[in-house]
């Protein structure tokens, strides 16, 4: 088996609206600034805005992407993004499965963003 492409990967969180979510990861997998998007419905959102405790139901995106590509990424989600400020932060992918990594690389290499 080939070993694991030298690239950094990421996996992205970004949280938004149950009735967006599907639509928002589609819309990223159709721009191909990630290779995968996974919905995690059912969450419940507690912070802070202007001064207010907000309590708000969300769905969880967690995107898969290569590091280079978090730039593209960020303003693919902006375009799409109904919050005026959305979350949207990367963890760094220490390992992983080489041949997962490798179909990355294919769907992100066999095409351009935008």
């Amino acid at each position: 088996m080939p070993p694991a492409p030298d690239h950094s990967y990421c996996v992205a969180l970004c949280t938004c609206p149950p009735e967006k979510a599907e639509e928002i990861a589609g819309e990223l997998v159709r721009r191909r600034v990630c290779a995968c998007v996974n919905v995690v419905p059912g969450l419940t959102s507690v912070y802070e805005w202007k001064g207010e405790i907000e309590r708000d139901p969300e769905s969880l995106l967690v995107i898969k992407t290569r590091s280079d590509r978090f730039g593209e990424l960020e303003a693919a989600v902006a375009a799409v993004h109904p919050y005026e400020v959305f979350e949207l932060i990367a963890l760094p992918v220490g390992q992983g499965n080489g041949a997962y990594l490798r179909w990355i690389d294919s769907v992100l290499d066999t095409s351009s963003a935008g």
